[in-house]
């Protein structure tokens, strides 16, 4: 009989952040049999560091999740100003816009039609680049964007059936330890 139900492979990564799957202990007898599990309190230990690291990877991918979802409409935002210049550049006429000089302040400025537009890449750093070329980085960097979001999500996923997991264990083999010291209180006052 097994002592544990695992996913195909134990070990195996199904996640895009190399996380391990929790292996649900499903002979809670049999799994305490093991070597490695004869103290209860190192094996509860053990579980609850994994959980602390599972914890630790939920809070980084909130966090990350987080930061994509303001980032994605900035790049929206971005590459359709790019479009639009872009679509201008052939134009004689300047255009007419206001822009953002701090959260409630605006601008009026008058656009030539431009070949160029310079980007702000992170890390106080801007180039500038042909509409071609910032519409395709752009346009790259938005699907990563996404990709890296929609990964996240299952990444959270992941980590909180792993979470789920491992509280599981916990409660199985703590409920365990108490019926056994239980069972050894009833066998000590039945032979006084």
């Amino acid at each position: 009989m097994a002592t544990e139900t695992k996913n195909e492979n134990p070990g195996d990564v199904e996640n895009s952040i190399g996380m391990p799957s929790a292996v649900f202990v499903e002979d809670v007898e049999e799994f305490m049999k093991a070597e490695e599990n004869q103290e209860v309190e190192a094996t509860l230990r053990r579980f609850d560091e994994q959980h602390n690291k599972y914890k630790f990877m939920e809070r980084n991918l909130v966090t990350k999740k987080a930061r994509l979802k303001a980032q994605i409409p900035d790049i929206k935002t971005s590459l359709d100003i790019v479009r639009y210049l872009k679509s201008k550049k052939d134009s004689k006429e300047p255009t007419e816009t206001r822009f953002l000089l701090s959260e409630v302040l605006y601008a009026k400025a008058s656009v030539p039609p431009t070949e160029k537009v310079c980007l702000w890449l992170g890390a106080n750093v801007m180039l500038e680049y042909n509409l071609e070329d910032a519409e395709n980085l752009l346009s790259k960097n938005l699907e990563q964007a996404k990709t890296s979001f929609g990964n996240a999500d299952t990444d959270l996923g992941f980590i909180r059936d792993q979470t789920t997991t491992l509280e599981v264990n916990m409660a199985r083999v703590y409920n365990f330890d108490v019926k056994k010291r239980q069972a050894q209180k009833a066998v000590a006052a039945t032979s006084s």
